[in-house]
């Protein structure tokens, strides 16, 4: 998946909706990077774009039948529209004013910052998503210490989202630490 996948599948949402702002959160969000070139497959490889539309997020809806699972854009695709609510995933404070913006022919595309999507991930800890992250980590396009930073200000669910989030951080954490140190087969 590429950023012009996006933008193919935007140009049809603003055609439905009218609507210009478009935000992407989950794994796509990568999308937004600045070396979208060196982004890993890992971290682009999803087929649904989770999002809503900026100013009207409930609007989004409006386009599941012609643009989401199943539709006959994704069987055209190969690529669906997910729609989300921004209160769906669990975020760190000030998320919003970290997105990243992309205009081309008139329309914005709004992508959660990599760490916040990594906080989300974490409290979902899908195998997925922690594949997600692990990519994202090697690649440097995460930050295990920017992500920590952000844990205090992330309003979880519940004590056990919590839990399981500062775990899974720790994990990875001796992963990463592992993979990082030069030894036999590991990357130095």
């Amino acid at each position: 998946m590429n950023r012009a996948h996006l933008f193919t599948l935007f140009e049809q949402a603003h055609t439905l909706t009218g609507h210009r702002d478009f935000v992407v959160i989950g794994s796509l969000s990568i999308l937004g990077s600045d070396d979208e070139g060196g982004v890993p497959a890992e971290m682009s490889m999803s087929i649904d774009i989770d999002c809503y539309t900026k100013a009207d997020p409930g609007r989004i809806n409006d386009v599941r039948a012609t643009l989401g699972e199943g539709s006959d854009f994704h069987r055209a695709h190969g690529y669906y529209l997910d729609p989300v609510s921004p209160s769906l995933p669990s975020l760190p404070d000030g998320w919003e004013v970290r997105m990243t913006v992309i205009e081309r022919d008139g329309l914005r595309v709004w992508f959660l910052d990599p760490d916040d999507a990594a906080i989300s991930k974490y409290a979902r800890s899908q195998a997925n998503d922690l594949r997600w992250i692990r990519a994202g980590l090697l690649s440097g396009h995460v930050s295990l210490p920017r992500v920590r930073s952000r844990l205090g200000s992330t309003l979880f669910l519940d004590d056990e989202e919590a839990a399981r989030v500062r775990e899974q951080i720790e994990r990875d954490s001796a992963w990463f630490e592992s993979v990082r140190r030069p030894h036999g087969g590991g990357i130095a």
